[in-house]
């Protein structure tokens, strides 16, 4: 899985390299660029805004089209969708500037910097830490609809099947659910959204209220499936191929950007 628990917060893989990266940023600028303390305390925290702005940015444009539709989402910090390219770029421009005066240590700052991003990106690639797919296909489980009727999940194969895993008291859940129903209204995709551990009645209150309808809206009072993917929270996203194989998966909010890399 992508993401570790804290307690009662989730925190993404990427999110906690970026941390790593960024202490070992301003403990080794802090020791070998010799920088006054309020200066480097100037070009380190506009370093860290400028890397966000830049990254945050670049991801948007390059995805625009997913956030044609609703282009405040840029600004829901929270989200997956950072581009590391736009962001070293942003912090390098940020380092140019605010040390210009300074050319010695500002070439050593612009080492630092590529060297951490270079960091994250190793630690990106290697993922120490992640949890090895525990349901690598869809598994032989049976669940109820909101019918009372009986469905495998094995026997949905067949076309892209999106699963995700939710709960009523789940903010980011909630948030994610109007993409999901228009993601389940595509030509050859399969949305399940598998309710973990509540009753009927207030599923059925949830999506009634919110006018949404789906195909496979099911019911998993014992939350068996979180055992399965050995999910450390909710939400938590899981897309198989035609062959019931798993391809991608997600904890956390998901975004319309990320659905449209996922789908068909």
């Amino acid at each position: 899985m992508d993401a570790i628990a804290l307690g009662p917060v989730l925190l993404s893989l990427p999110r906690l390299y970026a941390i790593a990266a960024a202490l070992v940023l301003l403990a080794a600028s802090w020791f070998l660029l010799g920088l006054p303390r309020a200066l480097h305390a100037r070009w380190f925290n506009g370093l860290l805004l400028s890397w966000l702005v830049g990254a945050r940015l670049g991801h948007g444009l390059l995805h625009w089209e997913s956030y044609a539709a609703a282009p405040l989402d840029l600004l829901k910090l929270w989200q997956p969708g950072y581009h590391g390219l736009w962001g070293l770029l942003a912090a390098l421009t940020w380092s140019a500037w605010t040390l210009r005066h300074r050319v010695v240590r500002m070439g050593g700052a612009m080492l630092l910097v590529v060297g951490s991003s270079a960091m994250w990106l190793a630690l990106v690639t290697w993922q120490p830490g992640a949890k090895p797919l525990a349901m690598p296909t869809l598994p032989d489980l049976a669940l109820e609809n909101l019918d009372g009727e009986v469905v495998n999940l094995r026997s949905l194969a067949g076309e892209t099947v999106l699963l995700n895993l939710w709960a009523t008291w789940c903010p980011p859940c909630l948030r994610e659910m109007p993409l999901l129903a228009e993601a389940d209204a595509r030509e050859g995709v399969t949305v399940v959204v598998a309710n973990q551990g509540e009753d009927l009645l207030q599923v059925m209150r949830y999506l009634d209220d919110q006018e949404l309808d789906f195909r496979y809206a099911l019911l998993d009072p014992h939350q068996e499936l979180m055992v399965r993917t050995a999910s450390p929270g909710l939400p938590t996203t899981l897309l198989f191929d035609a062959e019931g194989r798993i391809v991608q998966h997600h904890v956390g909010e998901l975004t319309r950007a990320q659905l449209e890399r996922w789908l068909p």
